[in-house]
């Protein structure tokens, strides 16, 4: 298996082409950027975490995400519901364990999640990962003091245990479903320097889900879309606010010259 830069063009022309549905129950701080980026490319966002509407909203969308950025125990209860809707539905879900970690709510809530019903794919970095695997991390905040790539087995650890594609962020990208492996090295440091890159990850992994079956495949072409394009934007900006509107510019101008260009990724 390998990632193919015409296919993850493919995918892109397809989330033009059918305007996925993307259902967010997703944090305060990366809202409006998540719902940017998510429109940039060409998907349909909706933003609906009220307990009254989280599942009735699912059942309408083409996939889920769900991001623990900023909790709240309705937040969490919507979550539940959403992902009982979307399991029904059969649609695939993204779950971003954010700061899972950092404190025992966020790591018991996150195992809540996970316990509640089918994910399809986990996003997170390195301390999130090891968290659920109920190994001690090193987290400051919601900020991860691990590198991705030294903890391979952990994800792949992760994805076994729950069956399902596991993307570990982080200077180099880890993404796995237990068996084969991807390595992206696609990606820029000022990304880090912008709040919501990460939830932004999240987020448009859901729309590439929703056009694309294989979830191994679409959790790669999400990262290397989101790789490539903070490459393109650091070019142009000067700084971690002008890489913001230079990230949303890009993502919505990338072309396939590009993908195949600067496409990085090892397969192990």
């Amino acid at each position: 298996m390998r990632i193919d830069p015409q296919v993850v063009w493919e995918d892109l022309r397809a989330i033009k082409k059918n305007s996925p549905l993307v259902h967010n129950i997703t944090n305060y701080v990366v809202m409006e950027q998540t719902a940017n980026s998510l429109l940039a490319i060409g998907a349909s966002p909706v933003m609906a975490h009220a307990l009254e509407e989280a599942a009735e909203m699912t059942k309408i969308a083409s996939s889920l995400v769900l991001n623990i950025g900023t909790l709240s125990c309705s937040w969490i209860q919507g979550m539940k519901l959403a992902l009982t809707a979307a399991n029904t539905k059969q649609i695939p879900v993204v779950f971003d364990p954010v700061g899972a970690g950092a404190t025992n709510y966020r790591t018991e809530t996150a195992k809540s999640i996970l316990n509640a019903g089918k994910i399809s794919i986990i996003r997170g970095n390195a301390s999130e990962i090891l968290s659920l695997n109920g190994d001690k991390s090193q987290t400051k905040g919601v900020d991860s003091l691990l590198h991705s790539s030294d903890h391979l087995s952990q994800a792949k650890k992760l994805a076994i245990k729950n069956r399902c594609v596991v993307w570990m962020s982080g200077k180099i990208d880890v993404i796995t479903d237990g068996q084969f492996v991807f390595l992206v090295h696609n990606g820029h440091p000022l990304m880090s320097k912008v709040t919501g890159m990460g939830c932004t990850a999240t987020a448009l992994t859901g729309a590439f889900a929703a056009v694309n079956q294989n979830l191994l495949l679409a959790c790669a072409h999400s990262a290397v879309t989101m790789g490539i394009t903070g490459e393109i934007a650091a070019k142009k900006a000067s700084g971690p606010g002008s890489f913001k509107c230079a990230f949303i510019d890009a993502l919505y101008n990338i072309s396939s010259t590009e993908i195949t260009e600067q496409l990085h990724v090892e397969v192990l």
